[in-house]
């Protein structure tokens, strides 16, 4: 939930690939302005990528009537992004191992997810799936 001070923006996407490259940029903008290092905005793009490409495809299932929502939380030492679907499908669940394990298919944009940002929860219900990622902003030393 936003605090007063926090800034957020939101962008609307239809469900069809090649879409994710504009919160990705959105998101790489707003990380440059708050003063990420250029590898971890890179983390985050890839990020933002996935878990865009994971709600167009899983969750709206394509259907490029469907919008996907980005949220960005602006806050002093963090960034917050919300993606939200309309659930049409649950998104995967973020799995803790490697998902190149044997009999297990795909998972590879959630394990990615996991690993590259400081926080990340998933709320699948029918009608809306939501990731929540969020990444701190490095303290400079003084």
């Amino acid at each position: 939930m936003a605090k007063k001070n926090d800034k957020v923006v939101e962008i609307y996407i239809p469900s069809e690939l090649g879409y994710e490259k504009i919160p990705m940029a959105a998101a790489a903008a707003v990380a440059q302005r708050m003063g990420f290092s250029p590898d971890r905005i890179e983390d985050l793009k890839t990020a933002v990528s996935e878990a865009v490409t994971n709600a167009i495809e899983h969750g709206n299932q394509s259907n490029v009537e469907i919008k996907v929502l980005v949220e960005l939380t602006i806050q002093d030492n963090a960034l917050t992004l919300n993606v939200v679907d309309q659930g049409h499908r649950p998104i995967p669940a973020i799995s803790e191992d490697r998902p190149d394990r044997p009999g297990h298919e795909g998972g590879w944009g959630m394990f990615l997810i996991k690993q590259l940002m400081d926080e990340v929860a998933v709320v699948a219900r029918p009608g809306r799936n939501e990731m929540r990622m969020v990444i701190h902003l490095e303290q400079k030393a003084a």
